[in-house]
């Protein structure tokens, strides 16, 4: 008899089926990424001119560059960018249609709100980093023009080089915002516990000022403004763990209450 595991779909295909299926799911990844890339291209220089919107707030209203087709490839860069965020719903879901029926049932649910907070979460941290980060960041580079000693000292920023920054503060905020995932994923797994992580909290202080540190440009501003929200999140996952771990252990105190009671010998008949 062929062995066969409970709780998980029943779909038994060889090796090759699944290579198969992978190679299809690839290929809508795919051509989601290139019709989203080919429709973001199109709309390049109005996804541009929303990405320019805080150096405009903070006083800039010139970029320049310095090769002839630099700001071609820019554009390239923007619409590549843009493109991937707006087809990363498609992409996650054929990953997880992919994964998915390897799963257990229990794994399913505990895996798939960790799927659904990933880009809310990695939203938020761009969206601070976009409407607060960046013009405060932006307006404390540009304070340093001025003509000491009479000569001017103007910033002309390269548009590449400000492309570079831009998305540099958007991965560095929108992944650090997914520290609660990884957190509570390892404390599913049984990897990590609260108290452990209560323990490591002064070391988990340094690390994320550490993180802070290089994940940003090189000044105190921007670096206080990821590490500050990086404690609160780091403090929101450890109330988080408490809920669930709180809620493990009554679920298992349940069972065990049932399994104790279906242990007890039953009454025999009177006589």
């Amino acid at each position: 008899m062929a062995f066969r595991i409970k709780d998980i779909d029943d779909t038994q295909v060889p090796l090759l089926d699944h290579l198969v299926e992978l190679r299809g799911r690839l290929l809508r990844a795919f051509m989601a990424l290139a019709v989203t890339f080919a429709v973001c291209l199109y709309f390049a220089k109005t996804i541009l001119a929303f990405l320019v919107q805080p150096l405009l707030d903070a006083g800039q209203d010139r970029l320049i560059y310095t090769k002839l087709y630099g700001q071609f490839f820019v554009e390239l860069k923007v619409a590549l960018w843009a493109a991937f965020f707006l087809s990363f719903p498609v992409i996650a879901n054929q990953l997880w249609a992919f994964v998915a029926p390897g799963l257990f049932v229990k794994e399913k649910k505990a895996f798939l709100p960790f799927l659904l907070a990933t880009p809310v979460l990695f939203i938020a941290g761009a969206a601070l980093a976009y409407y607060m980060v960046m013009p405060t960041a932006f307006h404390w580079f540009l304070g340093f023009q001025g003509s000491p000693g009479g000569v001017t000292i103007e910033a002309m920023p390269n548009s590449e080089d400000y492309l570079g920054l831009v998305m540099q503060f958007i991965l560095a905020f929108g992944l650090s915002f997914l520290l609660p995932v990884l957190l509570l994923l390892l404390n599913t797994a049984g990897i990590v516990s609260r108290a452990q992580l209560v323990g490591a909290r002064r070391y988990v202080v340094v690390a994320i000022f550490v993180v802070a540190a290089i994940a940003t440009p090189p000044d105190v501003i921007s670096q206080m403004m990821l590490a500050l929200p990086l404690m609160l999140l780091f403090e929101g996952s450890l109330v988080v763990m408490r809920i669930t771990e709180r809620r493990r252990a009554r679920e298992a105190a349940a069972l065990e209450a049932e399994e104790a009671k279906a242990d007890e010998p039953k009454e025999s008949p009177a006589e």
